[in-house]
This record gives structure tokens, C-alpha cells and sequence, in this order.
């Protein structure tokens, strides 16, 4: 007689009913006996619910960043399964996606230019980064905080102002030049206004 099941499926019935009887056939639970605990600390997942509310369209990769210039290094997955765990709770929400009605047509810059592929980064001096981050150290007061880095000697040029505005920018500029111990061939930055106008002047 053909019952369609395995013999395997049939001992372990069989095991059921001599162990604990007819009941024993009886669907059970499926959930595993160990399951996954987290494995972060509630100090981490306070900064991450921090800086998600200060940054709510920020990454995870970016998230990382942050935590690391609070000592707190961590993986960009353990980021994400923090942000799950915080959805879960409705301690964060999802911000609706801003829909694109059409093409927007960037007006040409006329000084900036994209980094040719067969630029080659020799020496210090050759690529210097700049970019903003806003900082809060206490409520109601923020600050636009600039950073200059060279790509090959790791050398950084730092200061704060009010706001990233491209006469600060191109302000800020000067104080590199005049920082950092090398001569400086290339600053690349991303699309922000603070690095138009005055700035590409400056520049």
C-alpha cells in the first residue's frame, strides 16, 4: 500500500506516538528553539536612532561614518538590521520617495570639470577633498563644519562656520592653501551650492 510519504516521515510519526501517544501526530510549533539574539549594544542602537532622526535620508554607509567619528565601529549590515529593528518598534518611519515630474537640466558650470579617468593621484597635493557635514553639539545651536583632506598624505584642514554659504567655501579655501604644507593641483567636491559661484572663483 502506496501512502505518498517517506519512509523517514513515517518512523518519525511512529516516534511521536510511542513518546507522547495520539497527540504526538498533532501539527507543533515550527519555531526554532534558538533563535537569533542581537548583538549590539543599546548605547549603538540610541546613535543610530539619533543620527537617523538628525539624517533621515542618509545610508547606511554614510551612517557608518558617523558612528565612526563616535568611536563606534560597526558594520553597514548591523546598521541595517538596527534600522529593521527600530521600524519594527515605529521608532523610525520610511520618508515618502520624491517623485521626478521631469528632467532636470543642470545649467553648465563654467570652471568645474569631472575627474578624468587617467588622472593618476601621484603625490600629496594632487586630489584634496572638501565637503560640509552640519553638526549639533546642543540643541538650537548648529553649525556648517569644513573639512579639506588630501587624498595621498591623509592631511586634513578643518573649520566651522554659521553657514556653507560659497563666499565661506571660497574663505575656506584660502585657509587650505595656506595649511596645508604642499601645493595644491586639484580640489574635487560634490554638487553643493556652497561650491559654485565664489568658490569656483576662488578656485
Amino acid at each position: 500500500m502506496k501512502l505518498g510519504m517517506s519512509t523517514a516521515t513515517l518512523y518519525r510519526w511512529q516516534k511521536r506516538i510511542n513518546d507522547t501517544g495520539t497527540r504526538g501526530l498533532e501539527e507543533s510549533s515550527r519555531r526554532p528553539k534558538r533563535l537569533r539574539t542581537a548583538r549590539w549594544s543599546v548605547e549603538l542602537t540610541e546613535t543610530v536612532l539619533e543620527l537617523r532622526r538628525q539624517y533621515p535620508r542618509w545610508g547606511i554607509e554614510k551612517l557608518c561614518v558617523l558612528l565612526g567619528r563616535e568611536d563606534m565601529h560597526t558594520s553597514a549590515s548591523t546598521v541595517g538590521r538596527i534600522l529593521s529593528y527600530l521600524k519594527k518598534r515605529i521608532l523610525i518611519h520610511d520618508l515618502p520617495r520624491i517623485v521626478q515630474l521631469g528632467i532636470k537640466r543642470h545649467k553648465k558650470r563654467p570652471f568645474a570639470l569631472r575627474k578624468p579617468l587617467n588622472y593618476i593621484i601621484e603625490q600629496p597635493g594632487y586630489m584634496v577633498q572638501i565637503d560640509t557635514l552640519d553638526v549639533s553639539l546642543i540643541p538650537g545651536m548648529h553649525f556648517k563644519h569644513f573639512t579639506a583632506r588630501d587624498m595621498t598624505s591623509r592631511w586634513d584642514v578643518l573649520q566651522a562656520n554659521k553657514r556653507a554659504t560659497a563666499k565661506n567655501a571660497s574663505l575656506f579655501l584660502d585657509t587650505v592653501l595656506e595649511r596645508m604644507p604642499f601645493c595644491v593641483k586639484a580640489v574635487q567636491v560634490d554638487g553643493g551650492s556652497e561650491f559654485m559661484a565664489e568658490f569656483e572663483t576662488a578656485c
